[in-house]
């Protein structure tokens, strides 16, 4: 079990770990195998419910892509809607499309509800326009929006530069709906009210097996074995081979953080709004503060290097040099990578692995409000829902031929990006 913090997150979340005994032969209605945003979301909704539940852990609490997140509380998915309705149908197209729309509203409802100390912010996130390209992508989505009656709004380059304070971008989208928060923070939440609900949450508990013995499940661990009737699968990104061919569903990317210091006065300028940024560009970046004044950069790919040196602290200080001039130098306090699980067509999905082995798994980058409406999906499927009220149809696997070459592939390039942007 890894005792190194995750992200900056891991030590600035104001929420306390959350871990119970395990009991290594119970027997449970629900084991949820992660704790995640979508194992602590599934625990949270099923207990709520009145089922039993165990949650296991192999390490700590947000330990993967969940603990690592960059922060950003976003509605629906990268793809624009019209190519969600698209290739979702009639049926599944506009719900999906209109649950998703509501993800953050629906995540900052359990944050008030369960009074989750999570810095949270609510005044929406900016997609901003690298180029004039990602302008006119920007503006085919805000008609999109706009029939919709969504609160999203065009801001041209003009109110664009003095929301975010930087003259680099031609344009963006404020998407009112959205907001921030610290990942970290929000995971121990859904522990911690997870755990007023009943439910028990275990860390350091590796799962080894899954074995079906009549109508229950048998699910091994390291450290003993539990029964239970229902399992779900909340790994996501960092599916190993638990389940023979989960891990080849999705092609894996890693995306990388950095956090200055805190700031002084003279980064007042950056986002005085509060809110969280990420960028038209095929290769995108992110940047955020944090309640403490930080400054939060990061994109697709590594973190190589150290904090004082190396290709993304070269790359993260030009980037900042950039698009801030007048700030100056600043100095590292934090860095950190993780996984994210993406799909061939960019959408997530739902599996049922076998009777009563569920996952949902593929967010592409969009994991607190994918993992949240998910976990609690997969208590309403757990309790009667019909699966035809899914916000997706439940699929088969679909493997993803050469997904480790492709990885490789796009490693490759994210770290060229890094060179090519250190420099210019």
């Amino acid at each position: 079990m890894t005792t190194r913090p995750v992200s900056l997150w891991d030590v600035s979340a104001e929420e306390a770990e959350i871990s119970q005994p395990f009991n290594g032969s119970s027997t449970v209605d629900v084991a949820v195998v992660g704790g995640g945003f979508t194992g602590l979301s599934t625990a949270l909704h099923c207990a709520e419910k009145g089922l039993s539940v165990q949650l296991l852990e192999a390490e700590q609490i947000g330990y993967g892509g969940s603990g690592r997140n960059c922060g950003l509380v976003n509605a629906a998915l990268w793809l624009p809607p019209a190519k969600v309705r698209v290739k979702l149908g009639d049926t599944y197209g506009p719900r999906f499309i209109q649950q998703f729309g509501k993800g953050p509203e629906y995540v900052f409802s359990l944050i008030e509800k369960h009074q989750m100390r999570c810095e949270t912010t609510r005044s929406g996130t900016i997609h901003a326009a690298h180029s004039p390209a990602g302008l006119k992508d920007l503006q085919g989505r805000m008609a999109e929006w706009a029939r919709l009656g969504e609160p999203v709004e065009l801001l041209d380059r003009a109110a664009v530069s003095e929301m975010i304070g930087t003259t680099r971008f031609h344009g963006g989208l404020l998407d009112h709906r959205a907001g921030t928060i610290n990942p970290m923070g929000y995971c121990r939440g859904l522990a911690r009210a997870a755990d007023g609900a009943g439910a028990t949450l275990s860390t350091g508990i590796r799962v080894t097996g899954l074995r079906k013995q009549g109508t229950a499940w048998l699910v091994e661990t390291d450290q003993g074995i539990v029964t239970a009737k229902a399992v779900i699968l909340g790994t996501n990104a960092y599916t190993d081979e638990l389940w023979p061919g989960l891990k080849r569903v999705f092609t894996t990317i890693n995306y990388f953080q950095l956090a200055t210091r805190p700031l002084d006065d003279k980064a007042s300028t950056i986002l005085p709004g509060g809110q969280g940024l990420w960028d038209t560009a095929p290769i995108m970046f992110n940047f955020r503060r944090d309640a403490f004044g930080r400054l939060l950069i990061g994109s697709m790919g590594r973190f190589m290097g150290t904090l004082d040196s190396g290709l993304s602290q070269r790359w993260a200080s030009q980037q900042i040099r950039r698009l801030f001039p007048a700030l100056g130098p600043v100095e590292f306090e934090a860095a950190w990578h993780g996984q994210i699980a993406m799909t061939p067509d960019h959408l997530p999905r739902i599996h049922e692995l076998d009777t009563n082995v569920f996952t949902a798994i593929g967010y592409n980058g969009r994991g607190i409000t994918t993992g949240t409406l998910f976990g609690k999906a997969m208590a309403q499927l757990l309790t009667g829902m019909p699966r035809s009220e899914l916000p997706l149809p439940v699929s088969s696997l679909s493997t993803v031929a050469n997904a480790p070459l492709y990885s490789h592939l796009y490693q490759t390039a994210f770290t060229a990006n890094q060179v090519f942007r250190s420099i210019f």
